[in-house]
């Protein structure tokens, strides 16, 4: 007895173990960021820290950008990939933590020069419009399009961000185009640099419109510096979301631990953005995964205040599973013996309308042949039911049933005589 107790607790010390080693996540991650030193880069050195904490190891990616960052995670090369509003990803299963950060659309040209703010009327202008395979480069090209500027009509260069400024300075270039975070570390400098200045272009919200993807937001004055103020005075820009986007086997628990790394870094109140605006699970053009959308919405359970993030997401999945399991399968549980016993009984019950059918043809008083027609139905269905094979407690109803055919048998046996005795005395009769 006491080895039978003991194997049986090695087995359920096995299945715990086992249940564990399954359920916790790798500890590994890759994430396609973008260039050395850019924006991306920051961010997800910021999202490594986080996901230290936990023992989870980020490995950063560099990238030219988002249009490679997005062909990597198709290609399940990487885990996780930042990929700027607008960038198409050619893998459906795909999904996003959602939405994260604005990117503006930045405009730095060289103090004093003479261009226009409308970039429908850009010409003849050497435009540094992102390196091949940036989200910079594929966002001019669709603002050329939404405000009908075709491409040839201004030279295009693709420098880095670095490169592009230093070209700038040198004359040898008109115009660079940013699309990155407000302080991102390349624009930080360029803001206190007399040489450059950020053009405003006109019709931001026109241009955003037709820019599908595409916000309006609004650079308080001195949000970058206030000694020097800047900027001197708000203005308009184009921003597009930035989105997290994961593989489609990421493991869940990781999902839900890069759902709170976004909450704890992207929730507060920035230069152009109010509290809790990011991350959201609106405006993001990928599917958003369920987990992710339930702590954005939400916010995360008690589970996660006290317990391992690992097992805090796997009992949250747990539970959603086990919803349809308390609100459809305990009940069916419950009507199974309801059920099973109607269906005994029904056995039974089943032949009660043949024997009502025969009580009321013996009430018109039937004689002779009738009577043994009547006699033969009878039986047939009592040889059915003493074949019946019933479990023990339902006996009692196929006992009850026989007695009930045994009081029909007396009643047509009783006919019987009555219709003998009466042919008895016609026959006798002077």
């Amino acid at each position: 007895m006491r080895i039978s107790i003991l194997v049986a607790f090695l087995l359920l010390v096995g299945v715990f173990v086992l249940v564990l080693v399954r359920l916790h996540p790798p500890d590994r991650l890759i994430i396609a960021a973008g260039p050395e030193n850019g924006a991306y880069s920051a961010i997800a050195e910021q999202y490594r820290e986080v996901l230290a904490r936990d023992g989870i190891t980020l490995e950063i990616v560099e990238t030219a950008g988002s249009v490679e960052n997005a062909g990597l995670i198709s290609a399940g090369e990487v885990d996780v990939a930042l990929l700027q509003g607008g960038i198409e990803v050619s893998d459906p299963g795909v999904e996003a933590i959602g939405s994260v950060f604005y990117e503006p659309m930045a405009f730095l040209v060289r103090t004093g020069a003479e261009i226009p703010r409308n970039p429908a009327l850009w010409s003849g202008l050497r435009i540094n419009s992102g390196q091949d395979g940036s989200g910079t480069a594929a966002a001019f090209r669709d603002l050329e399009a939404a405000v009908g500027l075709p491409s040839e009509r201004n030279t295009h260069l693709a420098l880095s961000y670095a490169e592009s400024i230093a070209a700038l300075v040198r004359g040898e270039i008109d115009i660079a185009v940013f699309v990155a975070p407000v302080d991102a570390p390349y624009l930080l400098a360029a803001y206190g640099d007399n040489r450059l200045h950020f053009m405003r272009i006109d019709y931001t919200e026109a241009i955003s419109r037709r820019m599908v993807y595409a916000d309006t937001v609004t650079v308080p004055a001195g949000a970058i510096s206030l000694n020097p103020v800047l900027p001197p005075e708000p203005f308009s820009l184009i921003a597009l979301k930035a989105r997290l986007a994961i593989a489609p086997d990421l493991h869940p628990a990781l999902v839900n631990r890069l759902a709170m790394a976004a909450i704890e870094l992207h929730r507060e109140r920035g230069i152009i953005t109010e509290h809790q605006t990011f991350p959201s699970a609106e405006g993001v053009r990928l599917p958003v995964n369920n987990t992710a959308r339930q702590l954005i919405v939400e916010g995360p359970s008690t589970w996660h205040d006290w317990l391992p993030y690992w097992i805090a997401a796997q009992i949250n999945r747990v539970l959603l599973l086990l919803l349809p399991f308390v609100f459809i399968v305990l009940p069916l549980l419950q009507a199974m013996p309801g059920v099973y016993a109607f269906f005994m009984r029904w056995r039974v019950w089943q032949y009660y309308p043949e024997l009502g059918r025969i009580e009321q043809e013996l009430a018109e008083r039937p004689e002779g042949a009738a009577l043994d027609q009547l006699q033969e139905r009878l039986e047939a269905v009592e040889e059915r039911l003493a074949g019946m094979r019933l479990p023990v407690a339902y006996r009692q109803g196929q006992y009850d049933t026989r007695l009930h055919i045994g009081l029909i048998h007396k009643r047509i046996e009783a006919l019987r005589e009555e219709w003998e005795d009466a042919r008895s005395a016609v026959s006798n009769a002077p």
